[in-house]
């Protein structure tokens, strides 16, 4: 098991307290390390006195009577209200509804049948539509759905539907983007303030965004496409405050692999997740990504990092619409804060069947895998296949499992053939994988993170073991349903296809 390198705090509002992990070499506070020094091999409760907030903005909403955190802030704003607490139910305005081929068409069908069939959405440039998951397969239904998708759109005359009809060649789409997540904040659809909904339990990676974002179901989908508004219960929220230095060998997802192995998966259950600290603020936005990509795989309700310069610059040119920024109150209700010296974090994985079965990358050493996944909404991004690029650059072997590599969009994919390498002498990921013995990087799109049909590329059809990037590793998650999945960082990833066992990127980095 993992060992934490954290420490928990009480604040105003009452929870139950459960026993948390703690080692000797992790503890953030003189208080956790003298209760906790014979922690590493027994699990122990263990509690500090609740930490300052660090200095924020406060940007209000109305006349704040009572401090209010950032996912508060923002629902007020949305539900035209001065204060909010947690467990308030309210109907909040959508800024943005996106919904993708899996779901579209579900959604679609229940706000005709309820709002009627010439009905017209609330708005057709506040809907985005992605076609993403099924896409370049041979099956029949799962191209309908496509079909279904494009005939709506083309009736309700929607603004954003990035459409693909040649399934033989995705760069013969121009419209085409690919991961919705991802394409989502790449065409500027993510910003902070703003609360953004979608038919995806993922939905929550525009959190990074400083933004309520959150999954929904096909039958609120169908409301609110008619009316442009929801009623949301107002989650409490989970404060994570991550400090430290970055470690070379560390990326986002062992971060929050580490939280959800901590916390466990149901641990954040109908709550929000907002991550704060010295480590979170330098981290760049596809990492932030990442962060709040997997808090529905802690239960949460949404996961939010305070927008910053970092924001700002990513959203540059991306979007023309107005927005302002909400941050915590300085004196903001937390249930709980969780703090992470992340300096002396080690590279993680979470081990079959479940995304908290976390476990040390040197500790499963042992393991040997089959295969090698880098992609999904999870792993996917840019910023992922340099990490993995990086790995294979310093090793200068090859890989000894077939590796597969799905960028997550068109503009992921246009990176890997037109971006050097930091430290490569100009060469391009694509160069560096085709030098590692990798496969060609596939048509963007979620690939073989949801299984799909049978001819879904790189997709499961075989009881293999695979190291993967993306973000569920439950029974069949990426198709045979005695597949053994190790959820992984991208260095982690590319560290195990290069020795065909679950291996530690320290191995090659250091």
């Amino acid at each position: 098991m993992a060992s934490s390198v954290f420490s928990l705090a009480s604040t105003s509002f009452p929870h139950s307290k459960k026993d948390l992990g703690l080692s000797a070499f992790a503890s953030t506070s003189p208080l956790s390390a003298r209760k906790c020094e014979r922690a590493v091999s027994r699990r122990i409760s263990c509690s500090v006195v609740a930490p300052q907030q660090s200095e924020r903005k406060s940007s209000a909403t109305g006349s704040v009577k009572t401090a209010m955190t950032m996912t508060e802030k923002i629902l007020a704003r949305a539900s035209e209200k001065p204060q909010l607490s947690p467990g308030d139910n309210v109907w909040v305005n959508v800024d943005i509804l996106m919904t993708h081929d899996v779901c579209g068409p579900g959604s679609i069908g229940i706000f005709q049948k309820e709002f009627g069939e010439n009905a017209k959405v609330w708005d057709r440039e506040k809907l985005v539509i992605i076609p993403d998951h099924y896409i370049f397969t041979s099956d029949e239904r799962a191209n309908r759905n496509v079909d279904i998708l494009r005939e709506f759109c083309q009736e309700q005359n929607i603004k954003y539907f990035y459409d693909i009809k040649d399934l033989s060649n995705f760069k013969a789409n121009p419209d085409y983007k690919g991961v919705c997540h991802v394409a989502l904040a790449q065409e500027g659809h993510c910003r902070p303030g703003e609360v953004l909904l979608g038919t995806d339990s993922h939905t929550c990676t525009a959190g990074a965004f400083g933004q309520f974002a959150t999954g929904i179901g096909n039958t609120d989908a169908g409301f609110v496409l008619g009316t442009g508004k929801l009623l949301l219960k107002v989650p409490p929220t989970l404060r994570f405050v991550l400090d430290g230095e970055m470690p070379p060998y560390l990326l986002a997802k062992d971060l929050i692999l580490q939280i959800i192995g901590e916390i466990t998966m149901a641990g954040a259950t109908y709550k929000a997740m907002e991550f704060v600290g010295t480590t979170v603020e330098s981290l760049n936005m596809e990492e932030r990504m990442t962060l709040c990509n997997m808090v529905v795989e802690a239960g949460g309700k949404n996961g939010v990092v305070p927008a910053d310069s970092t924001t700002y610059k990513y959203l540059e040119g991306k979007t023309s619409v107005a927005y302002e920024p909400l941050y915590s109150d300085n004196q903001a209700r937390f249930l709980a804060d969780y703090r992470f010296d992340v300096s002396k974090l080690e590279p993680l994985v979470a081990k079959p069947h479940s995304p908290d079965n976390r476990a040390l990358a040197r500790e499963c050493k042992d393991v040997k895998i089959d295969r090698v996944y880098i992609g999904s909404c999870t792993g996917g991004k840019t910023e992922d296949f340099m990490a993995a690029a990086k790995v294979f650059l310093a090793s200068g072997k090859k890989v000894k499992v077939p590796t597969f590599l799905v960028p997550a969009t068109q503009k992921v994919w246009m990176d890997l053939y037109s971006i050097p390498v930091p430290g490569s002498g100009g060469k391009t990921c694509s160069q560096i994988f085709e030098e590692a013995g990798c496969d060609t990087p596939a048509s963007p799109s979620c690939g073989a993170c949801l299984g799909g049909p049978k001819d879904t590329y790189a997709r499961l059809n075989e009881p293999q073991v695979c190291v993967s990037t993306t973000n569920r590793n439950f029974p069949g998650r990426m198709g045979h349903k005695e597949g053994q999945i190790y959820l992984a960082s991208p260095y982690t990833a590319a560290a195990s296809a290069l020795t065909g066992f679950v291996t530690d990127p320290r191995d090659f980095l250091q």
